[in-house]
């Protein structure tokens, strides 16, 4: 991952814009709206928190950002692809190379050592294994984790799990970061640890995160917070 300057407050391009997104769940005949008519712009270098309560629709924005879900009407463009108009394969080709996703319960593969996990996202890509191996060092080395790296995640603190789970998702150095709830499974301390490692990517690295907390503690390391209830965006 290629360092910059710090970034501040987000001056850069556009990453990410939603016009008019809707999205509505079905269970047999009942109709769940779960967002109602979304418009968000990112800008490059921002770091976005995205809060409200249970049920207010956070991850399922997340989701649709990511190409993980599709909206129901809208359109979706993150780092300048028009994401709605993709087929599976596309949609999943531009994922792996443009987001870095952090799940809350990390998600990591229990019989793979933490450099195994870390390089599972490479394994998509046209790197050598020399090259590969860079790459995961580096990534392990930002969160702090070189010396861990041949340790599986039951070996593993809590804290130090969901740091291999941000190495991952920086391995292949993402245009976004989206983070959800990543600090929902942790005390306190390791909280504060893995937010002041998603503030230095923010910091260091000018890498655009959008994160959905409940926390205001851990949206206070955000440049802007947004405000979500009942499907609509304040």
């Amino acid at each position: 991952m290629q360092e910059a300057a710090p970034a501040g407050a987000a001056a850069g391009a556009e990453v990410v814009r939603l016009q008019g997104v809707t999205k509505v769940f079905y269970r047999d005949s009942l109709k769940i709206p779960v967002l109602e008519g979304i418009d968000l712009s990112i800008r490059e270098g921002d770091f976005v928190a995205l809060m409200g309560p249970s049920g207010s629709g956070k991850s399922t924005l997340l989701n649709l950002i990511a190409g993980i879900d599709r909206p129901t009407a809208g359109k979706i463009h993150v780092a300048g692809t028009e994401i709605t108009s993709l087929g599976e394969s596309a949609l999943a080709r531009w994922r792996s190379r443009h987001v870095g996703f952090i799940f809350q319960f990390y998600h990591l593969i229990p019989v793979l050592t933490a450099y195994q996990n870390v390089d599972l996202p490479l394994t998509l890509t046209k790197l050598s294994r020399a090259q590969r191996r860079d790459h995961v060092r580096t990534a392990l080395g930002i969160v702090g984790l070189t010396d861990r790296m041949d340790h599986f995640p039951r070996q593993l603190s809590g804290g130090q799990e969901q740091r291999v789970a941000i190495a991952r998702a920086i391995v292949t150095d993402p245009t976004i970061i989206l983070a959800d709830e990543p600090t929902g499974d942790l005390d306190s301390r390791s909280a504060g640890e893995i937010l002041d490692l998603l503030a230095r990517l923010n910091d260091e690295f000018s890498k655009t995160i959008v994160m959905v907390t409940h926390d205001p503690r851990a949206a206070e390391k955000a440049h802007t917070s947004r405000h979500l209830d009942k499907g609509v965006l304040d």
